[in-house]
């Protein structure tokens, strides 16, 4: 029996929804897996200038220029996270000392409110608050250090994709156009990105080092790592530094305001006026769509999700551009909606 075009349609649309359901939940069931390994594609479009160099001018084997290569990117990776280690190592000493000032605020806020007159004794109600928020921190702090020994393991993984990879990877003249115009605008993206972001990180940790604010480095850090998640990343990145500020001392009304608004003046600058004059349009995904795939990515492969959402979703949007029955879906993506 035939099918008119209208429901041959439907099927379609039905069978794209489910094939779609389908992805989703593979994807998210292979995460331990997948994760590393979209991790070491992007790093290897970031390697392999690198290797097409030494080829080119310096004329040195294939095999030798991709293992100068790896090493390089080892002993980088391995400096990325000797600095991440030493930043969170900072935060313990912290916590005695801010556990103290946070009790000092909040016993002359007790000492303000007239809770005697309420038949509210303040010291009951002060113990458990300064409680919970040492434990709190103390939470905190293991859970990063968590965080930073799971990427660790998981990075030895990476490392060996990254290899076979490069290894294995096919010269130019045996790639299609459409798989070198998607590589060179990914490559453009993860580079360019990469390299603003730690121009920011370095702006942001010298100016809050320069107001005298405690855990600079770390903040650097977090300004950089953040700002690879659009318009959510940059905004946490700006407000971290508040609970510092606020309860720090030492730090007059006017640098802790500076501390505040002046990285947020630098992540809106990079954010609407640097990043968009460098990038341009291309990746040309709509802002919308950019935060669907932040919270798509996000529930699927948690913050690392986040990080990867954009260059996920513009490798989707390449892919569906080569093919007349899903362009329209790409030109959607791109808001072009005529």
């Amino acid at each position: 029996m035939e099918t008119s075009p209208r429901e041959h349609r439907v099927l379609l649309s039905c069978l794209v929804i489910l094939t779609a359901i389908a992805v989703a939940f593979s994807l998210a069931w292979l995460r331990p897996m997948m994760v590393p390994f979209v991790l070491a594609i992007f790093v290897v479009l970031m390697l392999t200038p690198a290797i097409d160099f030494q080829r080119r001018f310096l004329k040195i084997p294939h095999p030798l220029a991709v293992l100068i290569t790896f090493f390089l990117g080892v002993i980088i990776v391995f400096v990325f996270y000797l600095l991440i280690s030493s930043s969170i190592v900072q935060i313990a000493p912290y916590v005695d000392s801010y556990d103290s000032r946070i009790k000092d605020v909040l016993g002359k806020l007790m000492t303000t409110l007239p809770l005697e007159k309420l038949g509210i004794d303040g010291q009951s109600l002060l113990s458990p608050i300064v409680e919970n928020a040492t434990k709190t921190a103390g939470f905190v702090v293991k859970s990063i250090l968590s965080v930073i020994l799971g990427i660790l393991s998981s990075t030895v993984l990476v490392l060996i994709f990254v290899l076979f990879l490069l290894l294995g990877r096919p010269s130019r003249s045996h790639q299609n156009e459409t798989w070198q115009k998607g590589e060179a605008k990914i490559k453009h993206y993860i580079s360019t990105k990469f390299f603003l972001s730690v121009f920011l990180g370095i702006m942001v940790g010298s100016i809050l080092k320069l107001l005298g604010v405690d855990m600079a480095l770390i903040f650097g850090v977090a300004a950089f790592i953040l700002n690879f998640i659009p318009t959510i990343g940059p905004v946490i990145a700006t407000l971290l530094p508040l609970p510092v500020v606020m309860f720090n001392s030492n730090i007059s009304l006017a640098a802790g305001v500076s501390a505040i608004v002046i990285p947020g003046i630098l992540q809106f600058i990079f954010g609407n006026v640097v990043e968009p004059k460098i990038l341009g349009d291309s990746l040309d995904i709509h802002p919308v769509v950019v935060l669907m795939a932040l919270i798509f990515w996000g529930m699927l492969w948690g913050i690392l999700g986040m990080f990867l959402a954009i260059p996920l979703t513009a490798v989707i949007k390449l892919i569906l551009e080569e093919f007349d029955q899903t362009k329209p879906i790409a030109n959607l993506m791109a808001g072009h909606l005529s």
